[in-house]
């Protein structure tokens, strides 16, 4: 065998070797971490996209040919909880609102942000029935439930700095939904900032929403993504390539208006009655809250999480964003399934983009 034959076999072994190894190493087992405890059977979470993916079982139905097993985990902790499983890497993926993933960013986290999974989520404010606080000026010196280190914190303070008082005029008691509740239906707090879980119990005549976000200045909302561990994505590219596949897939249906009935009541499985989400989704575009993309709008969020955070010391340190967002994988999933064109793309200010 001359040199140029020994070369070539040697050339053809590493590169059976180094399939090999490529293929020893995709997983069999997919872990996706949800900030949210969730509930129903199987748990499940609403508001997002991704919730469709759960309650259908898109995912598990995704990967059954290659035998892989995929695992939702739910955290009542929410995003700072999501944050520790990937630090002790737990999890492969992560679905968490803005400000948790700009502090594990902060703290050193190594991860891509790789779809948008439920845009501009509102942010309430309840006391109970009985109260006599009607504004937000109102808070001032007032026992105030707000869920530290989520998404709904920072806006917490956003908006009570637009109206002139700071996170200090108010007594904080930092509780999770489900305390923050028990909080307020036995006047252990005299008001409470949240998202939709509220609703219920405001039908339940136990709360009254004295301030919402809805049809305000879109900087006043949340958003929330699904994030990939680095290591994974670069181990796995196949992979997370079919799980953001099915979260496009996902959002196509769910930003359907003739799906609206139907999307409620997927959500419903989540044990937030279907009437919740007709009132957190009264007079909104589904397609603008439930869109995947990484636009202008949702980088200039992300920025401006970043800046506020800290300007609030909730972060140490500047951490970039530009290079946070991986959307080589959505914009095949686009390709993919035509839907290049189908969502409107925002600018900065959340304004339809010219």
């Amino acid at each position: 065998m001359n040199k140029l034959a020994r070369w070539a076999a040697r050339a053809a072994l590493s590169l059976a070797f180094a399939g090999a190894a490529s293929a020893a190493l995709a997983a069999d087992v997919i872990r996706i971490g949800v900030a949210t405890a969730g509930g129903g059977d199987p748990i499940t979470w609403g508001g997002s996209p991704g919730g469709v993916v759960r309650a259908n079982q898109w995912l598990e139905e995704a990967f059954k040919a290659e035998g892989v097993k995929v695992e939702w985990l739910f955290f009542k902790g929410a995003g700072p909880a999501v944050n520790e499983a990937l630090s002790n890497r737990q999890i492969d993926f992560a679905y968490q609102g803005d400000l948790p993933a700009v502090v594990g960013r902060a703290n050193g986290l190594k991860t891509k942000l790789l779809v948008i999974s439920g845009a501009r989520n509102n942010l309430y404010v309840v006391v109970p029935p009985d109260s006599t606080l009607s504004r937000i000026e109102d808070l001032k010196g007032q026992r105030v439930s707000i869920f530290r280190g989520t998404n709904g914190h920072l806006v917490a303070i956003n908006v009570l700095a637009d109206h002139g008082l700071s996170e200090r005029d108010i007594k904080g008691v930092n509780l999770d939904a489900g305390s923050a509740q028990a909080a307020l239906v036995s006047h252990g707090v005299d008001a409470a900032f949240g998202g939709y879980e509220w609703f219920k119990v405001r039908d339940q005549g136990l709360a009254k929403v004295i301030y919402s976000t809805q049809g305000q200045d879109p900087a006043y909302t949340r958003q929330a993504a699904l994030l990939v561990r680095e290591d994974f994505a670069r181990e796995n590219p196949a992979q997370v390539q079919k799980v953001v596949d099915v979260f496009v897939r996902a959002s196509r249906w769910a930003s359907d208006e003739k799906n609206r009935d139907a999307l409620f009541k997927v959500w419903e499985k989540s044990g937030v009655p279907y009437a919740s989400w007709a009132a957190e989704f009264d007079k909104q575009n589904l397609a603008a809250r439930n869109s995947p993309l990484v636009d202008d709008f949702i980088v200039a969020r992300y920025k401006a999480v970043v800046a506020d955070a800290l300007k609030l010391k909730l972060i140490r340190r500047e951490v970039s964003v530009d290079d946070w967002f991986d959307t080589r994988y959505l914009d095949q999933a686009l390709k993919n399934q035509g839907l290049e064109h189908y969502w409107t793309r925002f600018d900065a200010k959340g304004k339809p983009a010219s």
